[in-house]
C-alpha cells in the first residue's frame, strides 16, 4: 500500500511537469508567435491547452498538479521539509518558498477556470495590475509594493546565483542526463532576467502610484522586444526552464515527509 509520503512524492512530481508544461508553453508561443501570444503568461498556456483535444483533462491535472507543487513549497516555510534550518538564509530561503507556494496556489486555481471552460480576456487590465491597483488604495500600499519589487530583486539574484553556480543540482538525483544541467543553467537565467524587470515594475508602480505599470511574466518579456536577440534569448531560455521542470519531475530528490 502507498503511504502517504509516497503520494506526497507523485503530486510533487505532477506539479514539477505541470510548470514545466506551463514554461515551455509559455515560451513556445513568445519564439513563434510574437509577443502578443504570450502577453498574459500563464493564461496564454493554458488558453492554448484548452483549445486541443483532450485539454480539459490536461488542464485539470495541471491544476491538480500545480496545487500539490504550491503545498510543497509551503510545507518548507511550514515544516522545513528541505532542512534549510534558521539562520538568516534558511530562513530566507523557505520564506521565498512560501511566497512561492501561494503564486502557484493562484496559478492552480487559474488552471481550474480554463479547465471549468472559462476562458480569461487577454484584453483589459491584468490580475497583477488589478492587485497592484488594490493595494496602492490602502495605507502603506505604494511601500508594501515597494517590499513586493525588492522580493523580486531577491528572487532574481537567487535564480541568477543558481544560473551561474549550478546550486540546482544538489537536489537533482545523480541518474539525470547530463544535458539537464546545461538545461538549468539557461533556464535559471532567462527567470532571473524575468524576475528582475517584473521587480523593477513593481518598484516604479510604487513610486508612480500607477498599477497599470506592473508586469505579469507574459508582459515582462514582451517589454524586452525591439531589442535585438535578447527578446529571442530570453523567450528560448524559458521553454528550457519548461524543459528543465519536465526532466525535474522524474528526477527531482523530493523529501520524505515522515522524515520530518
Amino acid at each position: 500500500m502507498v503511504d502517504e509520503s509516497e503520494k506526497f512524492r507523485w503530486l510533487v512530481r505532477l506539479g514539477f511537469a505541470a510548470r514545466g508544461l506551463v514554461y515551455t508553453l509559455i515560451g513556445y508561443l513568445f519564439l513563434t508567435g510574437g509577443s502578443q501570444a504570450a502577453t498574459d503568461g500563464p493564461s496564454s498556456a493554458f488558453a492554448w491547452i484548452q483549445e486541443v483535444k483532450g485539454g480539459t483533462l490536461i488542464l485539470f491535472l495541471c491544476a491538480f498538479g500545480l496545487f500539490g507543487y504550491a503545498l510543497y513549497r509551503l510545507a518548507s516555510p511550514a515544516l522545513d521539509i528541505e532542512n534549510y534550518g534558521s539562520n538568516k538564509t534558511g530562513i530566507g530561503h523557505r520564506i521565498g518558498h512560501g511566497a512561492s507556494g501561494l503564486a502557484h496556489l493562484a496559478l492552480a486555481y487559474t488552471a481550474f477556470q480554463f479547465a471549468n471552460g472559462e476562458k480569461q480576456s487577454a484584453s483589459g487590465r491584468s490580475s497583477a495590475q488589478e492587485a497592484a491597483g488594490t493595494l496602492l488604495s490602502v495605507d502603506f500600499g505604494p511601500f508594501l509594493l515597494g517590499l513586493v519589487g525588492l522580493g523580486f530583486f531577491i528572487g532574481a539574484a537567487a535564480q541568477a546565483k543558481k544560473a551561474v553556480t549550478g546550486s540546482f543540482l544538489r537536489r537533482v538525483s545523480g541518474r539525470a542526463p547530463t544535458f539537464v544541467k546545461p538545461l538549468g543553467h539557461a533556464g535559471y537565467a532567462a527567470r532571473a532576467i524575468v524576475f528582475l524587470v517584473i521587480g523593477w515594475s513593481i518598484v516604479k508602480t510604487g513610486y508612480f502610484s500607477d498599477g497599470s505599470q506592473v508586469k505579469s511574466i507574459g508582459a515582462a518579456v514582451s517589454s524586452m522586444q525591439g531589442e535585438g536577440p535578447f527578446f529571442t534569448i530570453v523567450s528560448l531560455g524559458l521553454l528550457l526552464f519548461g524543459v528543465f521542470s519536465l526532466f525535474l519531475a522524474r528526477y527531482r530528490i523530493v523529501p520524505d515527509l515522515q522524515k520530518n
